[in-house]
């Protein structure tokens, strides 16, 4: 067995047709579709089919901040500055339903993994649970003190994880409605967060430049990114939840490496400040939108491959097709799927490793054998490990659970014995 190079990503597809910056993209399920939203104040979904006409859905009466396919992708929830929710069909009709949701702008909408339940963030400094049947209001969170710019369910849909301008990421029980956990790491505002696939980790994405990952169940800091030069406006973890890929006022996206804790890749694509970006659900595919009014595609290649401690570091010249070295024409799908004229524009991949060798020093089948058997052996530890200091952790909270009923036996105990002897006293003639 040799070890594969780490395959690069490459631009498929170049969408044209929003009017203004794009603020939010999401994939179907089936990758079939692809959603965006724009300050135009419109929906757009475009078919991953070559030469598929692309649809506009119009109803927002302003900036259309959020958009996001249902599981099943039968629905499309979208939030928008003129403080209404709408839930669309996403059929050629684009039929859709209306709620007002909150009293100011709603930034951002989240269906729960079951699609039963929709969480939305707004400038109203709240965050609300909603029944997507027919749209009944659940109830409410309100802890933040300043606009809170995104809510996302975990996968389990037992919490809730909100950031917001007050510069805190809260975390909430969904059962008891109560805040948990307040992170207060971050050094400017928190546009954007998310859970990991596992459900023990979040990032969350700063304009201090910054991204940050905590683990929700010990409520620590585990990793700290500096990788960007501007704020950072969102962020999409990978399925595999081992890479996650932000974008940036700097206007690039950048891959990191959860596993190695570093990054693997900048990429050069869009003409200012990016807006957003989002991983398909099986992690092939991702999007990104931006303040150059385009939504991209980019198969993401790397996610494939075994690539061992071997990285690929070097630099590239990028066309809007994808092929590396050479510089060709391409000719865009717009809206309604015709030509528009030929584009051409070099996009320029980099990875910011120092220097690759000319030449990768190929190993023997033995000695691949033999690591193997060290990392099977390494895994097996670990895992044992683990095992071990989760009982151990299982051993204390039951311990301390004890411990607090027996306390509160006590205290209850002496309450009784002050309450009996102030009758006692009260009792006695003077």
């Amino acid at each position: 067995m040799a070890f594969a190079c780490l395959e690069d990503p490459t631009l498929e597809r170049n969408f044209k047709g929003h009017r203004d910056a794009i603020t939010s993209v999401d994939f179907s399920l089936n990758k079939k579709q692809l959603v965006s939203g724009s300050m135009d104040s419109c929906l757009m979904i475009w078919s991953m089919k070559p030469q598929m006409r692309a649809y506009r859905f119009v109803g927002h009466k302003d900036a259309v901040t959020c958009v996001q396919f249902s599981p099943s992708g039968h629905l499309i929830a979208s939030g928008s500055r003129d403080k209404m929710v709408r839930l669309w069909v996403p059929s050629v009709k684009g039929e859709s339903t209306a709620f007002k949701a909150h009293t100011a702008t709603v930034r951002s909408v989240h269906f729960s993994s079951d699609g039963q339940s929709l969480v939305t963030a707004s400038d109203d400094k709240t965050v609300k649970v909603w029944a997507v049947h027919r749209q009944k209001f659940l109830f409410s969170l309100s802890q933040h003190i300043n606009w809170v710019r995104c809510a996302k369910f975990s996968p389990d849909g037992r919490l809730i994880v909100s950031s917001s301008d007050d510069k805190t990421v809260k975390l909430w029980d969904k059962a008891s409605r109560e805040c948990i956990h307040s992170f207060c790491e971050h050094g400017g505002f928190v546009p954007h967060v998310d859970f990991h696939p596992s459900g023990t980790c979040i990032a969350a994405a700063g304009t201090d430049n910054t991204v940050k990952v905590w683990d929700v169940r010990m409520n620590r800091l585990l990793q700290h990114y500096q990788v960007h030069s501007a704020s950072v406006n969102c962020l999409s973890f990978h399925s595999s939840g081992n890479y996650l890929i932000t974008a940036s006022n700097d206007s690039t996206l950048k891959i990191l490496d959860l596993l190695e804790g570093r990054l693997l890749y900048t990429l050069h694509g869009h003409q200012g400040p990016a807006t957003c970006v989002s991983f398909s659900r099986t992690g092939d595919l991702f999007a990104s939108g931006g303040f150059d009014e385009q939504v991209m595609v980019w198969k993401t290649n790397f996610d494939a491959v075994d690539y061992g401690d071997v990285l690929k570091t070097r630099k590239y010249n990028m066309n809007v097709n994808g092929a590396f070295n050479s510089e060709k024409s391409m000719d865009p799908d717009n809206v309604n799927g015709q030509k528009s004229g030929v584009y051409r524009q070099e996009k320029q991949l980099e990875m910011d490793f120092g220097e690759v060798p000319d030449k990768l020093e190929t190993q023997t089948t033995e000695s691949v054998r033999k690591q193997q058997e060290q990392i099977q052996i390494d895994e097996t530890s670990l895992a044992s490990t683990l095992q071990h200091i989760v009982g151990q952790l299982d051993v204390l909270t039951q311990t301390v659970s004890i411990l607090e009923q027996r306390l509160t036996l006590t205290e209850d105990k002496l309450k009784e014995c002050l309450e009996n002897q102030q009758k006692i006293a009260q009792s006695k003639p003077s």
